[in-house]
């Protein structure tokens, strides 16, 4: 029987490694706070271990979903990291939207290891994640990304390789680069409707079937109108994502001023006290009603 391994049980790793577990997949979790990783022991089925060293052992893929480069360099690298307990040949897959260059890095290590190292972050946020829709974009070894390809099936409705190390975060920047423009625009749109006397409902009932259609229209507008932020994907964590694909850009020389500036107005949402709100949010600044987590 394949045996995984799970570190990071939070709003994303917890569903998806539930989609691992329903498939018959041998699981052992690890989670900063016990608690959690206990509760989704007794939902699952599976086991826990105290350190992501302990979860790690003979298992023949790691999966982490953590929250940036610090955490994912500390249960990988760190003192009882996994990589200390990696088997020969078994592969370790990373959902952590992080940098390329610790991506690059962690890959090395694990090539001197005698082990495989993807990164593969993803897209679709805790909807996709709790309904195994989410897009994979991934970077590493081919080898190792076939062996992968059927466990990652499980909670994904699309994922690629795009090359090699670095090249699934890399696409991921980009994926966040293009979202925050759409939410900015959409954000003005609405707005402008709503100055014009337009009926907002309507108004997109006719435009989400033409050119100006995307996720973010289809699935964020009517909230948005109701001035409904308390899900998605918090500001906090587009403001992470954004200083990583800013960081990048400044490496590489793109040009990113749409990008420089919707970061600066989450930077306003977050002044606010707006961190925890949708990234949908932007449209609060528009109406000068203040973001809150009320």
């Amino acid at each position: 029987m394949t045996s995984a391994a799970w570190i990071g049980l939070g709003v994303m790793g917890y569903p998806m490694a539930g989609f691992l577990a329903r498939a018959g997949i041998s699981m052992t979790v690890y989670n900063r706070t016990a608690a959690k990783a206990e509760k989704w022991v007794a939902e699952y089925g599976a086991r826990s271990a105290p350190t992501p060293q302990e979860a790690a052992r003979d298992a023949d893929f790691v999966f982490a979903c953590v929250g940036n480069d610090d955490d994912l360099r500390a249960v990988t690298v760190g003192r009882e990291g996994a990589f200390a307990a990696m088997k020969p040949g078994a592969v370790f897959v990373d959902h952590t939207t992080a940098s390329a260059d610790v991506a690059r890095e962690l890959s090395e290590r694990a090539q001197d290891g005698g082990f495989f190292f993807l990164d593969a972050p993803v897209s679709g946020g805790q909807a996709g994640a709790e309904t195994g829709q989410l897009t994979v974009m991934c970077g590493g070894d081919e080898q190792a990304y076939e062996k992968a390809a059927p466990l990652i099936a499980h909670y994904a409705r699309m994922q690629k390789l795009m090359g090699p190390s670095g090249a699934g975060q890399l696409t991921k920047m980009v994926n966040q680069i293009c979202i925050g423009g759409l939410v900015q625009a959409l954000a003005e749109g609405i707005h402008f409707a709503r100055r014009a006397g337009l009926d907002v409902e309507e108004v997109i009932s006719v435009i989400s079937k033409g050119a100006a259609q995307s996720w973010q229209m289809d699935n964020r507008h009517k909230t948005m109108n109701e001035g409904v932020y308390d899900h998605g994907f918090a500001v906090d964590w587009m403001r992470k994502d954004f200083a990583i694909c800013l960081a990048e850009a400044r490496r590489n020389g793109a040009s990113l001023p749409v990008t420089a500036l919707v970061d600066q107005f989450y930077a306003q949402v977050q002044a606010n006290g707006g961190g925890r709100l949708d990234t949908s949010s932007l449209l609060t600044l528009l109406e000068k009603r203040p973001a809150t987590e009320e």
